[in-house]
């Protein structure tokens, strides 16, 4: 993350805070909470702190409801895409891995199958020559051997 990135997952917000901006009275944000919908994280002294990405889910909790889905429903919806998120964020950090690794190992092999199955190595940006051959595979029997 970049310095001027803001953190969508910074606990900033206190619960007065993020009642206002999610349209929401602080003690529906509370009940939310003890049912596990939108949990904030919390102080040393026990103060609930909503991100930003918190008061989005809040909004989408008021929004899902208003339409007439369950609370349960919408719980299970904010699980999955709380999984999505954590995925995403998994995948951002081993493309970024992968991009150090290659910047730092200009050259590196490469490895390929070769046509009888062993490993061959190669030169980045080298191609491995085609084999032409037809191999028939019979599966055997149970008598075979």
């Amino acid at each position: 993350m970049s310095e001027r990135e803001i953190d969508e997952d910074a606990p900033i917000f206190a619960i007065a805070a993020a009642a206002e901006l999610s349209n929401m009275h602080p003690q529906t944000l509370r009940q939310y909470d003890r049912l596990g919908l939108v949990v904030p994280a919390r102080t040393q002294g026990g103060s609930r702190r909503y991100s930003s990405r918190h008061v989005q889910q809040l909004r989408e909790v008021a929004r899902l409801s208003g339409e007439g889905m369950s609370l349960p429903a919408i719980a299970r919806l904010l699980a999955l895409e709380e999984r999505v998120h954590e995925l995403a964020r998994r995948v951002n950090d081993l493309e970024r891995q992968l991009t150090v690794e290659r910047q730092s190992r200009p050259g590196a092999r490469v490895f390929a199958a070769g046509a009888t199955g062993s490993v061959v190595t190669l030169r980045h940006g080298a191609r491995v020559r085609r084999a032409t051959d037809i191999v028939l595979w019979r599966p055997r029997g149970p008598h075979d051997d």
